[in-house]
């Protein structure tokens, strides 16, 4: 990886002519490629949407096009991350390979006309994808700008029901589980008389019903979709040059993902954050605890939870490989930001890890499903304000140079995030929504509010997925790289699971266990003893009555725990009986109070602290505070606009990035002497560091 910040644009030269029909396509690329080099664009991502410009006609192809974009970039020294085609199916393959479409339920094939419409599986569609694949690599894998290889494009947004999908999953399953008996057993199919006497009694996926089903099937779609995107990886390192990477980039809310799996097969995890502006980035947040969080998000902090997730996939740095250039979506929702948040979005996004900043799109469609998607430049090609805003920050970028590319975030608190318990809880969700139906965001409205807690309060999280958490480390190495483990809404757990978590409290870790946590097995089924299974000892204490909350209720707290004014419990209550726990906080309520609704317990050289109900913005906040007493940033007294984030560069630096995110200036006190990256200037301890409106300092440890 280059030791900068990857900065530019995905750039599409090849719809030029419909862009402006009266501009030569070569007066066109050079326009664009200066205006992006006196940008200090150091990157672009080409060629993934247009397999059928690639091989216009089955067999008959055209690779030379792209050359000029390559050339052009190579001399402005902009480096190119260049795409396999497979995701945006060329009509004429679909015409003569009908087979290949995909089945969104058993029969029901998608219609053509959008992306992503195709069995990924078929042999048909492999044989001709594996040659478009080569036939691009293979010309391009020598040429100077390329830096990087996307394969593939925003994978898994179907489940795929085709016959021979759902016949790979019965064989997947005979591989598990060896015979009928055996599944019979592990999925209590003798409920509702669902027993299997052969495996071709095995019924499609359309109307189930059984928990258990469900969550192998999700599992299987997504091995699907980790196999396909690593079978393009392996291709194309065939001819990849040492130095390149290969990638894909994620949506983190497609159904058919895995992303730690997924990214395993990769050399760098990359991931579309895209979030509301305007007011969507104003804090103190306006945003209500009930509003629902989907592919773009709204708020600060679930900007800086996307960010987080990204970094989970492996644990390391990751490129950002679309966000917001102007508005984002549909005619119907146009909201480009105020002037300066395209800064502190890109740096909030590197505070956390990224190591590429790269913009959808370079100019915005004149035609098509995303005219409205607006990109660095407008419908007219001119530069706006949009521009200006990506030129300054791409100034800043190439002054910070190599002090800011791959930082390691700091984290006072760490969540356990677990992708089977998403699953299941998206079709057999343990909470409603307010109509009474089911809640197919479960398993985020119980995670959400431990991650915006956290941040409300100023401390940093850190997400790591329940298949991470000990991968290579002792229990006593978790603890000290983790000493705070917040694990809400782990539902599905083995029992190995369970008792490393135990063994991580007893070497010194702070276990925080939230509702649903331990209830159910590796198979979804409700474990026998009570809950949380077996953690109930180091927990000291346990329930089997548990309820939905149909109103708020008030959390007093009791203890060490000091609660603001006004925190209340949402939604779930557990009946925590207390065998050998403090109790930290109870419920105002002529039932409820019966039971507390925090408890904590010493553990060996740690705790487990329990929390039985999903917090509210205040709860979480106070919880955090007591979880984590001393911020790792060490910035005081922060206004309720600001935030400060920190990380340790590659070369060991202290890096501080503080973010103004309102319309008021202010100013902050320096913890200890800084060094403004941007402009040169020393910051002494306890000096007023100024931050305009919508405003963003760059620091580093001035003994650094």
């Amino acid at each position: 990886m280059p030791d900068h910040v990857l900065f530019g644009a995905a750039y599409y030269h090849e719809y030029t002519p419909a862009y402006d029909p009266e501009l030569r396509p070569d007066e066109r690329l050079k326009t664009d490629l200066d205006l992006m080099a006196e940008a200090n664009f150091t990157v672009i991502r080409v060629g993934e949407s247009v397999w059928s410009t690639w091989e216009p006609e089955n067999g008959r192809f055209d690779l030379d096009w792209l050359q000029p974009v390559l050339d052009g970039a190579h001399e402005r020294g902009i480096g190119v991350v260049l795409g396999t085609p497979t995701y945006a199916v060329p009509p004429w393959l679909a015409r003569q390979y009908p087979e290949i479409t995909g089945e969104r339920r058993t029969g029901e094939r998608i219609g053509w006309g959008a992306r992503q419409e195709v069995d990924f599986t078929h042999p048909a569609f492999r044989f001709h994808a594996e040659r478009i694949i080569r036939k691009i690599v293979a010309r391009y894998a020598d040429h100077p700008a390329v830096i990087g290889w996307q394969v593939d494009n925003e994978p898994g947004l179907h489940l795929f029901h085709n016959h021979g999908v759902f016949q790979r999953f019965v064989d997947h399953l005979r591989d598990r589980y060896g015979d009928v008996e055996t599944l019979n057993r592990e999925w209590g199919l003798e409920y509702w008389s669902h027993r299997l006497s052969t495996w071709a009694d095995l019924w499609t996926p359309d109307g189930n019903e059984q928990p258990q089903y469900d969550v192998a099937w999700r599992e299987f779609q997504a091995r699907q979709v980790t196999e396909f995107i690593g079978w393009q990886a392996d291709i194309v390192r065939e001819y990849a040059a040492p130095e390149h990477f290969v990638t894909t980039c994620i949506s983190y809310t497609r159904q058919a993902v895995a992303d730690d799996e997924l990214s395993a097969r990769l050399d760098i995890a990359s991931g579309n954050p895209y979030y509301d502006m305007q007011d969507g980035l104003l804090l103190p947040d306006p945003t209500p605890d009930e509003h629902e969080q989907r592919w773009k998000t709204t708020g600060v902090w679930s900007m800086y939870q996307t960010a987080d997730w990204m970094f989970s996939s492996r644990q390391e740095p990751f490129l950002v490989t679309e966000t917001n250039a102007n508005s984002i979506g549909f005619a119907w929702d146009n909201r480009p930001g105020y002037d300066g948040q395209w800064r502190q979005a890109a740096w909030a996004h590197v505070a956390r890890g990224a190591r590429m900043i790269e913009y959808w799109q370079w100019q915005t469609l004149r035609f098509g499903a995303e005219t409205y998607w607006g990109g660095v430049l407008p419908h007219s090609g001119q530069p706006g304000r949009t521009y200006a805003e990506l030129a300054r920050l791409g100034a800043e970028f190439t002054k910070a140079g190599p002090l800011v590319a791959g930082l390691e975030p700091d984290a006072d608190v760490t969540l356990v995030y677990s992708t089977p318990s998403k699953w299941l809880m998206q079709k057999h969700p343990p909470l409603a929504t307010p109509d009474g139906n089911p809640d197919p965001t479960a398993y985020h409205r119980i995670f959400d509010p431990f991650y915006r807690g956290a941040f409300e309060s100023g401390r940093q999280v850190r997400i790591v997925h329940a298949r991470q958490l000990h991968e290579g480390m002792t229990p006593q190495e978790t603890a000290r790289r983790h000493p705070v483990l917040v694990v809400p809404a782990l539902y599905i757990a083995d029992d190995a699971t369970l008792d490393r978590l135990a063994a991580y409290a007893h070497a010194g870790g702070h276990l925080v266990l939230g509702p649903r946590t331990g209830y159910a097995d590796h198979e979804a089924r409700a474990r026998h003893e009570k809950a949380p299974g077996r953690l109930t000892e180091a927990a000291g204490v346990s329930y089997d009555e548990f309820s939905n909350l149909a109103h708020r209720i008030p959390v007093d707290s009791v203890g060490p725990l000091r609660l603001p004014e006004g925190a209340t419990a949402t939604r779930w209550a557990d009946a925590l009986t207390v065998a050998d726990a403090e109790v930290l906080a109870t419920y105002r309520h002529p039932h409820f109070g019966n039971w507390p609704a925090i408890t904590t317990r010493r553990h060996g050289e740690g705790r487990v602290t329990c929390v039985g109900t999903v917090p509210d913005r205040a709860l979480a906040r106070g919880l955090a505070q007591w979880l984590a007493p001393a911020p790792r940033h060490g910035w005081q007294d922060l206004p309720d606009t600001v935030t400060a984030t920190t990380g340790t560069a590659p070369g060991g630096q202290r890096v501080h990035i503080v973010h103004n995110w309102s319309w008021e200036p202010t100013r902050v006190g320096a913890p200890l002497d800084l060094t403004d990256v941007l402009n040169d200037a020393p910051v002494p301890a306890g000096a007023e560091l100024e931050l305009g409106a919508w405003d963003v300092r760059v620091l580093v440890t001035a003994d650094n």
